[in-house]
């Protein structure tokens, strides 16, 4: 099967409604949906509150949401409401729904840009950098997500199941079919994948994320980003994992996951077929 077979989106709308479609399709079972495509949705209802309000000069600085039941592969919803609003602020939630139950939730803080203070702050250095310009395809065009870890850039995902530091590099899918993606989508949706480079070991994924955090200081210069990893600890099953976020021009944020161990179905990528899924390899 090649990319053409695939449509280059997370749902396709009808109506009110979102079908999700076969890229949606999560690797923990095949009746389940990624957390990718969920956060995409909720970022898109979250940012259309903004829009609604007229607050486009505002930028998105913190969202988090929260992946409490398993979304299916089927008809869904995701609606927002604005929770505060003022100058130099507005805070906005939003929920998926399928077939009237809620199913994850998420929220974002949006505030008005002005300038930075004098005065200097410690920041860390050892700052990530995008793949070599030779390996990865231009701005726009969709391709399998790159990783690199205690081997090289690659888009070979079995290289990649091992212990190293684990980092991506991946360019948004469109969460809504003919419908173009923002930077903000892009990076809410691609933040799942926090959990694969931050849960990714030589046994493959062994924890699945019940949440996802991010806060940003700027939004990336477009819809191509990378995820690296900064540290995992876990304890007694349970998973802490934070990464750094980036563009071409350098980091942007931080992304951060709680994760519960699932080694009954845990994701193995040594034999991953890249071939037949054309988009981030969700868990």
């Amino acid at each position: 099967m090649n990319e053409n077979t695939f449509q280059l989106g997370w749902f396709r709308r009808v109506g009110e409604v979102f079908e999700p479609l076969p890229l949606a399709q999560s690797l923990w079972r095949s009746d389940q949906m990624h957390g990718v495509a969920v956060s995409g949705l909720l970022a898109r209802a979250l940012e259309g509150a903004v829009v609604a309000a007229g607050r486009q000069g505002l930028v998105p600085a913190r969202y988090h949401v929260d992946l409490f039941r398993p979304a299916r592969m089927t008809a869904t919803t995701a609606t927002a409401s604005v929770v505060r609003e003022g100058p130099r602020l507005m805070l906005v939630d939003a929920v998926v729904e399928q077939d009237g139950e809620v199913v994850a939730r998420g929220s974002a803080t949006f505030l008005r840009p002005t300038v930075n203070p004098e005065g200097e702050v410690w920041a860390a250095g050892d700052l990530p950098t995008a793949p070599p310009a030779e390996l990865i395809r231009p701005d726009g065009e969709h391709h399998v997500p790159f990783f690199a870890s205690a081997e090289p850039w690659s888009d070979n995902f079995g290289e990649h199941q091992n212990a190293g530091r684990h980092q991506t590099w991946q360019t948004a899918m469109p969460i809504v079919l003919d419908e173009e993606c923002t930077p903000f989508q892009a990076v809410a949706s691609i933040a799942d994948a926090t959990s694969m480079v931050t849960n990714w070991g030589s046994g493959g994924v062994q924890f699945i994320n019940t949440d996802i955090g991010v806060v940003l200081s700027r939004l990336p210069d477009g819809v191509v980003l990378g995820l690296r990893t900064v540290d995992h600890l876990a304890v007694d099953g349970v998973a802490a994992g934070t990464a750094q976020v980036f563009d071409r021009r350098g980091p942007i944020g931080m992304a951060t996951v709680s994760s519960i161990a699932n080694a009954r179905r845990t994701v193995d990528f040594s034999s991953f077929d890249k071939e037949n899924h054309q988009g981030p390899p969700g868990a």
